[in-house]
């Protein structure tokens, strides 16, 4: 499914953190991104959610085991960008990723920021929070992030306007955008959306998520 009606208002871009080493799921750099999943791998359900979407630009940053998720993944339209020190964090990743997103496309109003190992992400989620910032006023809340129904905990992916950027470019160490989020909730709008959004650190869940295989419609 592509989402062709979108909001006219932003012009939106995707940033996928997916440089990490995965060393909770395996020994070997790559392997969790490259596991298996429903005819696809971890990281190209991710990506095939995004394509559903369809953003301006989408940027992937990898890491540990870049060469290897390279040569593994059908890719299309996405531009890869190398993180040559992962081991310094999320923060990093998520910098190189808006620097990218920049020089690629200058006229961004935003963009989502994603992670690679949460398979379940879905076209509609990052939908809800497009349209929640089209009828926001724009820039009072620059961190749009989804409230799920069956798990309030997790708040991925996230929609970074332009205005937030300057404050992710300050960040620092591997939390990504959750020590912001909570430190600065005047800048954060909530969108409710349906279902929830697990990761994959181990083993047991990635055999948890295929015990619940997801229906085609939720996507």
């Amino acid at each position: 499914m592509r989402y062709l009606r979108r909001p006219a208002v932003w012009r939106l871009g995707a940033i996928v953190l997916a440089a990490g080493s995965g060393s909770r799921f395996s020994s070997r750099p790559g392997e969790k991104l490259l596991a298996p999943l429903e005819g696809d791998t971890i990281l190209g359900h991710v990506l095939r959610a995004l394509r559903d979407f369809q953003p301006a630009v989408t940027v992937v940053v990898l890491g540990h085991g870049a060469d290897r998720i390279v040569e593994s993944i059908d890719w299309e339209d996405e531009s890869i960008v190398r993180n040559q020190r992962p081991d310094r964090g999320v923060a990093t990743s998520l910098q190189l990723g808006i620097d990218a997103i920049s020089s690629l496309d200058s006229g961004l109003d935003g963009a989502f920021v994603v992670l690679g190992d949460q398979p379940r992400l879905r076209a509609s989620t990052l939908l809800a929070l497009a349209t929640a910032a089209d009828r926001s006023e724009a820039g009072a809340q620059p961190i749009v992030v989804p409230r799920y129904s069956d798990d309030p905990g997790p708040r991925n992916p996230v929609l970074l306007l332009r205005p937030g950027w300057e404050l992710a470019r300050e960040m620092e160490g591997d939390h990504g955008l959750a020590p912001l989020i909570a430190l600065r909730p005047d800048l954060v709008l909530d969108v409710a959306v349906p279902g929830e959004m697990p990761d994959i650190d181990r083993p047991e869940d990635l055999e948890r998520i295929r015990r619940s295989p997801e229906q085609a419609e939720e996507r």
